[in-house]
């Protein structure tokens, strides 16, 4: 209960930020929002493409912007990670009391209820400008949990990336080289059936994938559970191995100081 109790501590208080400065929330959504208002705008006749399957490219493409604003947003996590480290904050969390593994659980926590809050905002505007889902509160349980064992999963190699690097401008670097490129070997955007083969074969290793997957599949009826337990066995067993990662960074990170 000791390392529970002091990770909500240390979640809220990375949660206290942007109660102070709610005007973040909104500059965390702006990228996601414009994507989602431009591309379901600029590509809503690519479902008239044979072998997309038609239906609205709305309703296909907001799973895949909540996916990716879980993958970017948690991507980008670890910057503030390394904004405590050079101002010494980390290194005073090491002379209290506090158990080790909350330092990394707390900024974990506080990630997943960002991601829950992010989402739950874009499907309400994605609801309210024309997207509808087959299964509603089923298949938004389903997407909403995906979306968070995503983010826990990339957020804590962005720690990892923060303890290792020790720098924010090596987290942004990483983030720039990982992020995008996860987002468009996916089928955030199209369907995998339609993307070069090259990139269907990437996307069956990419966790970016496995969560627009389940997160559809979950939302627009006729539903294969299979399918969407697969996806989300995989999505966990990412989560805790990416967790497993961040724990050694931050034992090796002590070690150095």
């Amino acid at each position: 209960m000791t390392t529970l109790w002091s990770s909500w501590h240390l979640a809220v208080r990375q949660m206290r930020i942007f109660y102070r400065q709610p005007v973040w929330i909104g500059i965390a959504l702006a990228q996601p929002v414009i994507w989602l208002l431009l591309y379901g705008a600029l590509f809503a006749k690519i479902v008239q493409i044979p072998g997309f399957g038609g239906g609205s490219y709305l309703t296909y493409l907001v799973p895949g912007i909540v996916t990716m604003n879980a993958l970017f947003n948690s991507g980008w996590s670890g910057m503030t990670l390394s904004d405590d480290i050079s101002r010494g904050l980390l290194d005073r969390f090491l002379i209290t009391p506090v158990p080790r593994r909350a330092l990394i659980v707390g900024r974990l926590i506080h990630v997943a209820v960002a991601v829950t809050v992010q989402s739950a905002i874009l499907l309400g505007l994605g609801f309210a400008i024309g997207a509808r889902f087959r299964d509603g509160a089923v298949g938004l349980v389903v997407l909403l949990c995906c979306s968070i064992l995503l983010g826990t999963g990339i957020g804590a190699l962005s720690g990892a990336a923060a303890l290792a690097l020790r720098r924010a401008e090596g987290v942004l670097a990483v983030g720039n080289f990982v992020l995008l490129p996860l987002t468009f070997l996916s089928s955030v955007f199209m369907r995998q059936s339609l993307a070069p083969g090259w990139i269907q074969e990437v996307a069956r290793f990419n966790p970016v994938n496995w969560t627009v997957q389940a997160g559809r599949a979950a939302l627009n009826g006729n539903t294969d559970w299979a399918l969407v337990v697969e996806r989300v066995s995989m999505l966990a067993v990412f989560a805790v191995t990416c967790a497993w990662v961040a724990s050694r960074a931050f034992r090796a990170y002590q070690r150095t100081i």
